[in-house]
């Protein structure tokens, strides 16, 4: 499992005097990367039972398009005439909106670790702390949800109906089309590897760019730093729409647990709490 390499990696930087310090400041991330692979171990699809149907149709109810022509009502998993947003996008997309799709997920995980990476090397480190901790709390708040209501995604109901279907394998849906745009197999790579289908609701996509766009702002950086990370933030909640990934509602309770997060964090005292020590420069030998 990646999280036994990720621990062993851990523990030889502690090991090491000179990546000591690095590697206890990243501990946040590494706590991330290891319960997230560690839901293979229990998933949350044995804790509730998984919703499919409802979701779905909470979000025709919200959000529902009237389905027009052939192939509008073709795409629509209850074959009905209203089709959720995803199902739209599934018929309606274009290879510039594929495109950008496609890079904007791409930004998902490494712009917010590039972030944390820039906190540090810059010595920012009350700032480094407070964004790593909270990137890690609104994870473990995600991971919570999860695990109260196992969900599963649009281009599940869209590929397999309504049934749940345990260990069913993860999915590119609209994403593979920026894979065959470009040849690469880069969405493929990743979502052969998803520890866990039915895990929808909060969407942590859209939950982490707007986190790092958050702490852009209260750390004060630069306008055009801040109004980036807005415009990948946009870019990433569009995606998971019009990807199929995610429903409408799975992004706006990702957003709410990112508000929560940070009001944890900024307004009740979690960030007291944090270690102080400044991040130094070990001597070489």
């Amino acid at each position: 499992m990646f999280s036994i390499y990720l621990i062993i990696l851990f523990v030889a930087l502690v090991a090491w005097k000179k990546t000591r310090q690095f590697a206890i400041y990243f501990l946040p991330w590494f706590l991330f990367g290891i319960i997230y692979d560690s839901m293979r171990l229990y998933p949350n699809y044995k804790v509730n039972s998984i919703d499919v149907e409802h979701l779905y149709e909470a979000e025709k109810a919200l959000f529902g398009i009237v389905a027009k022509s052939a192939q509008e009502l073709a795409a629509v998993a209850d074959h009905t005439s209203i089709m959720i947003p995803g199902e739209w996008f599934k018929v309606h997309n274009c290879a510039f909106a594929d495109f950008m799709a496609g890079c904007f997920y791409l930004c998902w995980v490494p712009v917010p670790i590039a972030f944390a990476l820039y906190l540090y090397l810059t010595k920012q480190k009350d700032w480094f702390n407070r964004f790593s901790w909270a990137f890690l709390l609104v994870n473990v708040i995600g991971f919570i949800g999860y695990y109260i209501y196992p969900a599963a995604p649009p281009w599940y109901a869209m590929n397999y109906g309504f049934t749940p279907v345990l260990n069913t394998p993860g999915n590119v849906a609209g994403l593979g089309r920026w894979d065959a745009m470009t040849g690469l197999s880069v969405f493929h790579g990743l979502y052969g590897k998803n520890a866990n289908v039915f895990a929808a609701v909060p969407s942590l996509h859209a939950a982490y760019m707007l986190l790092t766009t958050i702490y852009a702002v209260l750390s004060h950086k630069r306008w055009y730093t801040i109004g980036l990370f807005g415009f990948i933030c946009l870019g990433i909640w569009w995606t998971a729409v019009y990807s199929g990934h995610h429903y409408i509602i799975d992004v706006c309770l990702g957003i709410l647990t990112t508000i929560i997060g940070v009001l944890l964090m900024e307004e009740g005292g979690i960030k007291n709490l944090l270690p102080n020590a400044p991040i130094k420069k070990i001597p070489s030998n």
